[in-house]
């Protein structure tokens, strides 16, 4: 459980490959962003439907390019169809996606 400066928590757990957090999906955004931390998971808002897998392959899209690795060091872990997800990114340490969501605030 990583503490952030605003007193949200965000479960991440690491091992040696990688990282794996929570995400809460919100499809049929006006445009794809980082809206940082709510309710404990990491919120994105994607302009993808969620139908036919559309919003999971934005999501891993959306997510590889933030995080600066392949889409196929991204993957959904549970959740696939739900809004609210378990993400799996290989070559990711903890503090990257602190980093990352410093930036967003």
């Amino acid at each position: 459980m990583m503490n952030r400066s605003d007193g949200s928590t965000i479960p991440i757990r690491e091992d040696g490959n990688g990282i794996t957090f929570p995400v809460h999906v919100q499809p049929r955004a006006s445009k794809n962003e980082l809206c940082g931390v709510v309710n404990d998971a990491i919120r994105l808002r994607l302009t993808s439907p969620p139908v036919e897998d559309a919003a999971n392959k934005l999501c891993i899209t959306f997510l590889a390019g933030l995080l600066g690795v392949a889409k196929s060091s991204i993957s959904i872990v549970a959740g696939a169809h739900s809004r609210h997800k378990t993400v799996r990114a290989r070559g990711v340490t903890t503090r990257e996606l602190l980093e990352l969501l410093e930036r967003s605030a």
